[in-house]
């Protein structure tokens, strides 16, 4: 009864705690709104915080302790008790002074007020509207930027005399400030149909900070392709030198087409310009920089330069850009004489720059036209008279100020990632979630909050979306320089997040919650990790062994983010993982060297999010199973092929930790999955599991996965399983009620028990089968809702297999991969497919002939055709109405190419036909057998094709074909990892092959 009582006492005194946080965190929502024009309120504002935050520290300690099977002998231990009993009590104590001084200065100004907006419904209302109106923002953004960058997009083609196929390479500096749209008007020419008159193109950020041998392996992917870059390093210790005398002999024949984004140095831009060869190509060049004296300095010595200065927009685009991003129309503007005023002086100060435009317009969409006034009043006036770069900033900080009190944390989150990287979405909201910045609320899933918090930023011109997949789901996004400096300049004062990168000279005075390493090596400065949050590694070349990060410094750790630290995690490194109690979020994806869990991985209780893809991990310990908060669980094991270090480099890792040595290579990994012990079917919040091996795991775990009634996306291998077990899985699925996406994996080897799955997850959106089909499962035309396929090795034959996928209501994309399809002819009959948007067909090389019939595919936008020989052709390319890109990538032939070119010639809507080699590689000649296209025909128009390749049409047709279905393209290339092919983009012209089974990919995390 004692120890009873003790338990009482103390829990007691916790639920004060909690209580008193409550009204804590009520005040700071309430506070936020105004401590930005009231130094009082700031000032308790942070004294409340500081509390609030020591407060949270002593409850998840608690929360810790008490979910473990022993909580009454740990508490009835003297030195716990009396360790709590201090804690709870100096907190009290804080708690009332803090109170006691608010009273004393209340009567000068008292934030809390009766017409202080009520802030549960505002959360609610803007988490709804975010998500509800994200789509229209994508599209309303795309549309404005087509509209404004049009004329310029004229101009630079005319500069470019794309025509001129003989002659040194030609560069273009495009110079402007930041914000002026350089990048977007680069990437739109660089989108535009006159690429397909190079043979090579790349897009490569360089920034300020660019690591010059990663500069070189993204420009020889983009050229030469993935494959061709792992030939380079296999088995070598490559250098600079042998990286660059590869790209120039590979160029030194070729007509290239380059984009360099963001040069900031003469230094740079002198050692860039050397990669490429000199040759009579005629290839094309384009910088983009913010200072016009660097542009005249790059353009000494290397062939024809020229500098083209981009203006800011003219008032009336400018106008329709404005009232675009706030949802309005000219109309409106017109009826509405005080709005036209607003709008008018709004322009004015924003400098005419889209990316002020852009933000302001953010605001002003979620607000009544009456409270414009008071959005422009906040507005710093030196944009009108100063066009500076500072200007620019104190601008932008406005729409962080104006953001509710929900998405600031979030916001200034993204400042943890490097600048210039795209940020994988599904990574961003799992970690707001496990810090707690999206909480679960009646009505709503946590993830849907989480994703509404991320449209709330894109809405408002803060983030932008970079890869949207084919149904408009952003999957990945970034931020603005500008905006990042903002958002980087706001965490350091608020100490929410300490760089490691920064110049100080002494330990850190404040207690920061999340500690970001982008550095090349750890500096030597004290740091209270106890009071560390999150611990994310971006780069590090250790000098000196330090102690374990499974260590009591960081006890209180919630995120442990690894994926990109440039240094090898051992076995030796994680066996102690257990001693991170509080662990919410562990990512120690692509790190090979470790090759099993310890059994102590069972003490995180609260571990929500785990992912060790592309690790030697081949079972997982039966400790899992105690992990019941498991939302995701992702685990894959790979074969490695090592190709020696990247730079003959051996690194080792300082930081508060030990890592050993680290091999910087490009291996070429085979994904497998891991063994699942029982007890699996216990971890009932568990959403996302992959990737299961099911010939290693036991017939009971695989019941089990049927139990999993959360489970939204499922992965599976399934070589050498025994039949029986692959019964035991069909029987598990069919109870999935709440799968969105299923992968089942059997290789070349046979899937005929598929057939056997009696009724399969209703709410299917995604699958993927690779292995011997023979024929279509009839269930498979039951499922309503599915969005993507891809199929592989399937075998298919029959009009069954056509006609049963045209029926798919919602089908978007097909993807038939290593002869999933065995017929010689493709038809896409009357009224069939009538959602679909894109077909990949890669490697059915008994394929002969690809028809569409009138009537069918009416949204078909792109077709990717490689590694097959269409001796009949593609016919009835004229029935796709809406119809953008044609792309022919590796081994991808057809019979009589001028047909097919003088067909898309001829088309409405000017599709782009893109070719991966030199056009000759993808032509097969007169082989055409009962072609209802006439030869001449094809021939007549090549000649029209080609003639209608002058500047001014071509930049019609860029402007005509620049939204098409890939979106955004990736800017940061992680050489290891390849891209699902409905969203991947196509790099310079040719189409990228991707590993149809990596797990390398977020691009399908859940429905």
């Amino acid at each position: 009864m004692d120890e009873l009582a003790l338990l009482m006492g103390v829990q007691t005194e916790i639920w004060y705690i909690k209580d008193e946080l409550k009204i804590m965190q009520a005040f700071l929502r309430t506070a936020e709104r105004v401590k930005d024009s009231d130094e009082l309120v700031k000032v308790w504002a942070e004294q409340v915080e500081d509390v609030s935050y020591d407060i949270k520290y002593c409850l998840d300690e608690f929360k810790a302790n008490l979910g473990h099977p022993s909580c009454l002998q740990w508490l009835v231990k003297v030195r716990y008790r009396h360790q709590i009993a201090i804690q709870i009590r100096n907190l009290k104590v804080r708690v009332g002074e803090v109170s006691n001084r608010i009273q004393r200065y209340s009567h000068l100004k008292m934030p809390i007020t009766s017409s202080s907006m009520d802030e549960r419904k505002y959360y609610k209302d803007e988490t709804i509207s975010d998500m509800e109106d994200v789509h229209w923002s994508q599209s309303s953004i795309v549309e404005s930027e087509q509209l404004c960058f049009s004329k310029h997009m004229a101009a630079m083609i005319k500069l470019m005399d794309v025509n001129m196929i003989h002659g040194p390479a030609s560069v273009i500096h495009v110079v402007g400030m930041s914000g002026i749209g350089k990048t977007t008007l680069a990437r739109k020419i660089y989108e535009s149909d006159i690429r397909k008159e190079f043979f090579v193109c790349a897009w490569i950020i360089v920034s300020p900070s660019f690591v010059r041998m990663k500069f070189l392996k993204v420009m020889f992917k983009q050229l030469f392709g993935g494959e061709a870059l792992r030939m380079q390093l296999e088995g070598n210790v490559v250098r600079e030198e042998d990286l660059i005398n590869c790209i120039r002999q590979e160029l030194r024949d070729k007509r290239y087409f380059v984009v360099l984004d963001d040069i900031w140095s003469i230094d740079d831009w002198n050692w860039i310009k050397y990669i490429f060869p000199y040759n009579n190509k005629g290839s094309q060049i384009i910088v983009t920089m913010r200072d016009v004296g660097l542009a005249h300095m790059c353009t000494l010595e290397f062939g024809h330069t020229l500098i083209y200065r981009h203006p800011a927009l003219e008032k009336n685009d400018a106008i329709k850009l404005l009232l675009r991003r706030a949802r309005r129309s000219e109309e409106d503007m017109n009826n509405d004489q005080n709005m036209r005023e607003v709008v008018t002086k709004i322009l004015n100060i924003s400098g005419k720059l889209p990316l002020a435009i852009l933000t302001i317009g953010g605001m002003l969409s979620t607000r009544e036209t009456s409270e414009w006034q008071s959005i422009y009043n906040q507005l710093p006036v030196e944009l009108e008279s100063n066009v500076s770069l500072e200007a620019l900033r104190r601008m932008v900080a406005v729409s962080y100020y104006d953001l509710p009190s929900h998405l600031k944390p979030c916001f200034l989150y993204i400042s943890i990632f490097p600048r210039n990287v795209e940020i994988q979405v599904r990574r961003l909201i799992d970690r707001w979630i496990a810090e707690g910045f999206a909480t679960s609320r009646v009505g709503m899933d946590i993830e849907y909050v989480a994703k509404c918090h991320l449209y709330g930023l894109i809405n408002r011109g803060m983030v932008q979306p970079s890869r949207v997949d084919i149904e408009g789901c952003v999957k990945s996004c970034r931020v603005h320089d500008v905006i990042f400096d903002i958002m980087e300049s706001i965490s350091r004062d608020e100490n929410f997040v300490y760089f490691t990168r920064d110049i100080v000279t002494s330990a850190p005075e404040e207690n920061f919650c999340h500690v970001a390493h982008h550095d090349q090596k750890w500096p030597k400065i004290g740091l209270d990790w106890s009071h560390v949050r999150s611990l994310s590694m971006f780069a590090v070349i250790p000098t000196e062994p330090t102690p374990p990060v499974c260590s009591a410094y960081l006890r209180m750790l919630s995120v442990l983010d690894l994926q990109d630290a440039q240094c090898s995690i051992t076995q030796k490194d994680i066996n102690n993982i257990g001693l991170l109690r509080r662990l919410k979020y562990l990512n120690v994806r692509g790190h090979s060297d470790i090759c099993a869990l310890p059994g102590s991985i069972g003490k995180l209780h609260g571990l929500q999010y785990l992912d060790a893809r592309n690790s030697s991990i081949t079972s997982l310990p039966s400790e899992i199973s105690k992990l019941h908060s498991l939302i995701s669980l992702r685990y894959s094991s790979k074969r490695v092929d090592l190709n020696g270090p990247q730079e003959g480099l051996t690194h080792t890792l300082c930081l508060p930790m030990v890592f050993t040595s680290f091999l910087n290579s490009v291996p070429r990994a085979e994904s497998r999955g891991v063994r699942v012990p029982r007890g699996i079917g216990d971890l009932k919040e568990l959403r996302i599991l992959e990737v299961v091996d099911l010939k290693r795991t036991s017939s009971r775990a695989i019941k089990e996965l049927g139990e999993l009634m959360q489970l939204r996306k499922l992965s599976v291998v399934t070589g050498g399983a025994t039949m029986t077990k692959c019964k035991v899985f069909c029987a598990a699925i069919v109870h999935l009620s709440s799968l969105r996406s299923l992968r089942v994996d059997a290789g070349t080897s046979s899937v005929k028990w598929l057939h056997s799955v009696s009724s399969p997850p209703p709410f299917m959106r995604r699958l993927k089968l690779a292995g011997f089909l023979g024929e279509m499962p009839d269930w498979l035309g039951s499922l309503m809702h599915l969005v993507k396929i891809r199929l592989q090795h399937s075998g298919l034959k029959g009009a069954k297999t056509m006609e049963l996928l045209g029926t798919l209501p919602r089908l978007m994309f097909l993807g038939l991969h290593g002869n999933a399809y065995a017929g010689e002819q493709l038809v896409f009959g009357e009224e069939a497919f009538q959602n679909l948007r894109q077909l990949d067909l890669n490697g059915s090389t008994g394929v002969r002939e690809v028809r569409f019939e009138e009537g069918t595919s009416p949204q078909m936008e792109t077709m990717q055709l490689g590694h097959c020989e269409l001796e009949s052709g593609v016919i009835g390319v004229k029935h796709l109405p809406r119809l953008k890109e044609i792309s022919l990538g590796s081994a991808g032939k057809v019979a009589n190419l001028g047909v097919l070119e003088g067909e898309v010639d001829v088309h409405p809507n000017r599709p782009i036909l893109r070719l991966k080699d030199d056009r000759r590689y993808h032509d097969l000649g007169d082989v055409v057998q009962g072609s209802t296209v006439a030869v001449q025909a094809g021939k007549a128009t090549v000649e029209g094709h080609e003639s209608s390749l002058h500047p001014d049409s071509a930049a019609a047709t860029g402007e005509s074909s620049s939204s098409h279905v890939v979106v955004m393209r990736t800017t940061e290339i992680d050489i290891d990892s390849s891209q699902d092919s409905d969203i991947r983009e196509v790099q310079g012209s040719a189409l990228v092959e991707d590993d149809f089974w990596s797990c390398n990919s977020d691009d399908d995390d859940d429905a």
